[in-house]
């Protein structure tokens, strides 16, 4: 959490389905507008622009992330599912615009607060503050987050869910993804259906405050055994089904983080790698949302703070043991058992063909050698993801369509990458393998 808030844009959430429906369809109508100018202005210089080209304008960018953004909910949280960790796979003032998805959200403003706070907490909740400061420390896709403190004294973090935020997922859900399909841009044999209905079910879980606050509650005893993971105290006084009161904890951003010693750098890094892992094969329970801001750093006490729990999800054994032969696999250069891992998480099946197949096997084939190659993973080298880009790319341009991914092993993609990109960023280096060889002992092989 920052220490004072951020200058953003307080703009009303449209909380009713007509208006939602009104801004999604503004937004489509200016798209389309802006395509069709630069499409007859091509046109007129004896050029044929490809669809995708002129879709992905800096201007239509623009225009999508402010709308998604001024809509918040649902519709941005799509939005951030779809520009996660793109730093390395867009133009570069493509990715600066789409970063702005995964930072903040408009606010809402003083007069929308208090009506919800009124509606969430008694009518004299004043009273028991000595401050409650109205301007958001941070804005995002479901709530804001203020700074308050009790009268006896306790500084308390407080989220706001968004009004209208939770009944509006379902048709938020469907109007984006009659919006991506009318886009062109995935294949036309892509099932995007069952990725709609699982987040759809993950964003109706994400809303449940009450619930996040029993995710907040279970990683503490989990992790008590780990002085440098903190993780804030909730309230259950002021909490509701809408209303988030955590501790304030103090920290810095990982953009900050980024600036201090190598040796810090490379702590931090790794600490973030090693609960990760801990998650996965230990817990069977992860925190799936990567996002930059759920990371905060105490340099004087070199403790990590972990933040916002909503997106926690309970993985299926099977899935652990699949990721756990999969890695197994990948390190003991045993390409066989690779490919059949791959199988059963379903990263290929049969309607993969067998030139596609040898494809992805050589790019898993890339990844564990490059962490097997030295001692430390250097993550600021970034020639690995610029060759899996390349890779994915001839993929898709030969007509790969990526078979539709269980939700967990979708999650835990989106929450590896995500990682990947604060290490990258932090420009770290990590005995990666070193972290794994306790969870391959059990390995069925």
């Amino acid at each position: 959490m920052t220490d004072k808030p951020k200058d953003r844009r307080a703009v009303p959430v449209p909380y009713r389905r007509l208006s939602r429906l009104g801004r999604m369809g503004v937004m489509a109508i200016g798209v389309a507008g802006n395509m069709a100018v630069n499409g007859i202005a091509l046109f007129s210089k004896g050029q044929r622009p490809a669809f995708r080209d002129l879709l992905l304008t800096p201007g239509n960018i623009i225009r999508v992330t402010d709308q998604l953004a001024h809509l918040r909910g649902a519709a941005m949280k799509i939005g951030q599912l779809m520009s996660m960790d793109t730093g390395n796979f867009l133009p570069p003032e493509l990715a600066q615009i789409v970063a702005r998805l995964r930072e903040n959200a408009d606010s809402m403003p003083p007069f929308q607060l208090k009506r919800v706070l009124a509606g969430q907490w008694h009518d004299n909740w004043r009273k028991s503050f000595k401050s409650f400061d109205m301007r958001p420390i941070a804005a995002a896709s479901i709530g804001q987050v203020h700074r308050a403190q009790l009268n006896d004294g306790t500084s308390l973090a407080i989220k706001v869910q968004y009004p209208g935020v939770a009944s509006s997922i379902d048709s938020d859900v469907a109007n984006i993804g009659v919006l991506i399909k009318l886009s062109g841009l995935l294949p036309h044999e892509f099932e995007l259906t069952p990725y709609l209905q699982e987040v759809r079910q993950q964003l109706h879980q994400e809303t449940d405050y009450q619930a996040e606050a029993a995710h907040l509650r279970r990683f503490q005893v989990l992790l008590d055994d780990k002085p440098h993971l903190v993780i804030p105290r909730t309230f259950a006084d002021w909490n509701t089904p809408s209303i988030l009161a955590m501790e304030y904890v103090d920290g810095i951003s990982v953009d900050e983080v980024a600036t201090l010693s190598q040796h810090v750098r490379d702590q931090v890094a790794k600490h973030l790698i090693a609960l990760t892992l801990q998650e996965l094969f230990e817990f069977g329970l992860m925190q799936t949302d990567p996002n930059f801001a759920n990371y905060r750093y105490q340099p004087d006490t070199q403790r990590i703070v972990l933040l916002d729990f909503g997106a926690t999800r309970e993985i299926a054994p099977a899935v652990i043991a699949q990721y756990r032969q999969l890695i197994h696999a990948g390190l003991a250069n045993d390409d066989s058992a690779l490919m059949e891992a791959a199988r059963d998480m379903g990263f290929v099946n049969t309607k993969v063909s067998a030139a596609h197949r040898q494809q992805i096997l050589r790019m898993l084939r890339l990844i564990f050698k490059t962490l097997s190659a030295s001692a430390v993973f250097e993550f600021g080298n970034q020639a690995i993801v610029k060759q899996l880009q390349v890779d994915g790319l001839a993929l898709m341009a030969d007509g790969f369509v990526p078979p539709p991914l269980p939700i967990d092993v979708l999650l835990l993609q989106r929450k590896f990458a995500g990682i990947f990109s604060i290490c990258a960023r932090l420009s770290a280096a990590v005995d990666i393998v070193d972290l794994l060889q306790p969870y391959l002992v059990t390995a069925n092989v």
